[in-house]
């Protein structure tokens, strides 16, 4: 089994840098696929967090489907030079991780 607080702390984390890197990206005509990978991703770690901090029996179904989700932001954001994207796949690839184990 997973350690519960440290995959909660990744996906608030993830959380609030992909709700940063959307923001940061919606005026930049090329990244409309980062602005719609990190809106979901953002949605979908806030939701595990929820259900990992009150021990729901989705839990495990819905972390594999975060670490997708972080895999495929972190992928997009990696492509981009701002500071954000790069702050944002970093925090995608550290919640992913988390949530494997």
């Amino acid at each position: 089994m997973k350690n519960v607080q440290v995959s909660i702390e990744a996906c608030l984390a993830c959380m609030v840098e992909c709700e940063k890197c959307a923001d940061g990206c919606l005026t930049v005509k090329d990244h409309l696929e980062c602005v719609k990978l990190c809106r979901d991703c953002a949605d979908i770690c806030a939701l595990c967090a929820r259900l990992c901090a009150r021990g729901s029996k989705f839990a495990d179904a819905l972390c594999a489907l975060c670490v997708k989700c972080c895999e495929d932001c972190a992928n997009e954001c990696s492509k981009h030079d701002m500071e954000c994207c790069k702050k944002c796949a970093d925090a995608c690839k550290k919640c992913a991780e988390a949530c494997k184990m």
